[in-house]
């Protein structure tokens, strides 16, 4: 599924990586504890997350996670965004909850870790 596509089926905005929407992620992996995401191995994912703040990034770079969406309303910060842009990250807001972002994108053909 394409980046942009999940921009559109979640009325998510960029606030990063815009270059990157055309960009493939096969899966994805919807956490609030960061510790679980750290224990991942899978490429091309997109963490769906209602976790704004540096730490989210930090753990993201350090699972070489590329795709970020953030739920809920969460507005990401200046300090987000420049160590995003530094990791070539995209960064996504969307309204949605986490259980409604994750359902539309599971119905529309984004695989789970497991």
């Amino acid at each position: 599924m394409k980046i942009s596509e999940v921009v559109r089926l979640t009325g998510a905005t960029v606030v990063c990586g815009e270059e990157k929407t055309g960009h493939e992620v096969e899966k994805g992996f919807s956490s609030d504890l960061m510790s679980d995401v750290l224990t991942l191995d899978t490429e091309n994912l997109l963490l769906i997350t209602g976790l704004s703040n540096v730490q989210a990034i930090r753990t993201a770079e350090m699972a070489d996670i590329q795709y970020i969406l953030f739920t809920r309303n969460k507005k990401v910060s200046d300090e987000m965004v420049e160590l995003a842009k530094e990791n070539n990250m995209v960064l996504l807001e969307t309204s949605f909850s986490l259980f409604k972002t994750s359902g539309i994108l599971y119905h529309a053909g984004l695989k789970p870790v497991y």
